[in-house]
Order: structure tokens, then sequence, then C-alpha cells
């Protein structure tokens, strides 16, 4: 896991504390695109670029409100490698459905943050939201990506889905919060552990904070009601990665989402949701992880399980809930 310092390449930098807890390194381009004339980075289509790999959590946050919300015309889309190793994530079209840099001619994504800044430090993560009339990275956060598309970009979008209706915000922003650390950053947490209580803390916190809110399904249809949202976004990511990587390879093993019935069920909704399933490559996922940490598996080998049948029936439709505007 690499990192830019003074724009060069470092690919030996890890961040923990001293107890072996690993630690996520904020993102750092948080410019905003706005449906406003006077924006410096305004709304607009095919001026932005995404880019994303189908394995990363964050990444496929903003490909799921993409489709969603009907943007692929105005936001065109590159996808890197799923393996990163020494060079980080590349540009590399040997594996199906990357695509190479669509819009410049970078072999790696770490070229595109010393465009933007030439004396860049830090990760270098996607997504990334590039604007080609500037040249330059507006935002590496997935967590404000997802907002400008559904705040920004809604002029462009060819569906009414509305993911942050008004009367629910407030919620929904708590409900990110209460998920990020425990779930999503969690089961990295977990994974990157040095110690045993580190890995123990961390897994731990990461099962109470997964039965909380298979309880809380159980009586509601999502996370902040009976709307879905953003946050139900973030959830899913994390969800549909457990049971094929951070159960076993992540050592989050003590039980699985399909043994959580209000979990699974409501993971399986979203995946059916149309245009969901399109974004969901388990392929590049499972390589990415399997192959990419050396540290945890150092043979390299992806496994060939489990088999998951994310396409079968799921009982939500008992609650009442609907997605605005679909």
């Amino acid at each position: 896991m690499g990192k830019m310092i003074n724009g060069q390449w470092r690919s030996d930098t890890w961040v923990r504390d001293n107890e072996g807890h690993f630690e996520r390194e904020p993102t750092t381009f948080r410019d905003q695109v706005e449906d406003r004339e006077d924006a410096t980075y305004r709304a607009a289509s095919q001026r932005y670029h995404l880019y994303v790999s189908y394995a990363c959590p964050w990444a496929h946050r903003t490909l799921i409100v993409r489709a969603l919300m009907g943007l692929e015309e105005a936001i065109d889309v590159s996808v890197v490698h799923p393996h990163m190793l020494d060079d980080g994530w590349t540009f590399d079209q040997d594996f199906d459905g990357t695509t190479g840099d669509t819009i410049g001619d970078h072999q790696f994504l770490r070229q595109l943050y010393v465009e933007a800044d030439d004396e860049y430090t830090g990760r270098v993560t996607v997504p990334v939201l590039w604007d080609r009339e500037r040249a330059t990275i507006v935002n590496n956060e997935s967590r404000e990506i997802i907002r400008m598309f559904n705040q920004g970009f809604a002029a462009f979008a060819t569906t009414d889905v509305d993911l942050w209706p008004q009367g629910h915000r407030e919620r929904i922003d708590e409900i990110i919060d209460a998920i990020y650390e425990p779930i999503n950053n969690g089961v990295y947490r977990s994974g990157f552990a040095t110690t045993q209580r580190a890995y123990e803390k961390s897994v731990t916190q990461l099962f109470e904070a997964l039965e909380k809110w298979e309880n809380h399904l159980s009586r509601h249809r999502y996370l902040a009601g009976q709307v879905f949202t953003e946050a139900d976004v973030c959830m899913f990511t994390t969800l549909l990665r457990f049971d094929p990587v951070y159960y076993g390879h992540f050592k989050c093993n003590i039980k699985h989402v399909y043994e959580f019935p209000n979990l699974w069920n409501y993971a399986l909704e979203i995946y059916q949701m149309p245009g969901v399933a399109e974004t969901c490559r388990l392929d590049h996922i499972k390589s990415h992880y399997y192959y990419s940490h050396q540290n945890i598996n150092p043979t390299g080998i992806v496994p060939r399980g489990p088999i998951l049948n994310h396409l079968a029936h799921h009982d939500r439709d008992r609650l009442p809930g609907e997605v605005v505007g679909l």
C-alpha cells in the first residue's frame, strides 16, 4: 500500500497506531461540484470524469449512485486493474472489465495525482473525480462525491432518484457516521491489525455493530427507516464484500452475512435494484484483496468460493419503504 511523499512514490508506507490498529489516512482533495453559475467547479455534463476500481468499496459507492440516478452519460468512467502491488493502482488492461485511462495517457493512477499537484503527499486512492476543464482532481472522498452526484448533478440525471431527501438528511448523516468506524472501516481494522489485542477489539466492535443493525432491519426496511438513502449505499458495499472476502481474508469470521437474515435479505434487495448488479464485480473484488495483500495472503491464491446467489428472493417487501424517485 504505497503513498506519495512530496510528489515521489513510496511503496512501503503503512500507518498503524502503537497498539497495532490500522489507521486510515484522510483524503485530501475536497473541492465541490455545485449547480451554481459562480461555482469554481460548476456542474456540467461530460466535464467530469470518474476513476474507480470495481474492487474498492469506497469507489463502488460512487458507481451505484451514478447508476441509480442515471448519470452514465453525464459522467464517464475509467476502471483500474484490480491488482494493486508496489506500483499502486494501474491502468493495465489484462483483466476483464478494466478500461485503461480513457481520457489520458497514464499508466499509473499516481500520475494523475501528480498532474493535479506535483508536490502531492498522501494516499493514491479511488474514487477520483477529475475535472477535464481545469485538468485537476476535484475530490477523492467517496462520501462527498456521492453527495455531489445527488445534489450538484441532479439536473443531468435521467431518473428522479433522491438519496438525500428532505426531512431525513440529519438522520442519514448520523447513520453514515455511525457505520463508518465499526463496519466500513472496521473490517480493515480487523484484517490489517498486527496484534491480537487490536484485532480482538476491532472484530468485536464490528460484530456488535452488525448485530445492532440486524435488529434495526428486523423492524425497518432501510437504515433511515422507510426511505432508501446514501446510508444504505454505504452499508451495502461492505456487506457485498463480507462473505467473499472479509470473512476469510480479514478474519471477520464470527458469522457470515447470510447468517444475519435481515442484513442478508436487505443486501439482496439492494443488489437487485435497477443498475446495481452491473456495478458489482466479484471477480475484481476477490482478485484484488487476495492477490494484492501479500502481507496477509503471500501466495496470492484467489479462492473459488463462496457460491452466493444475490438474485435469490428477498423478504424486504414485508416492510413498508421506497426509493424516492424510482
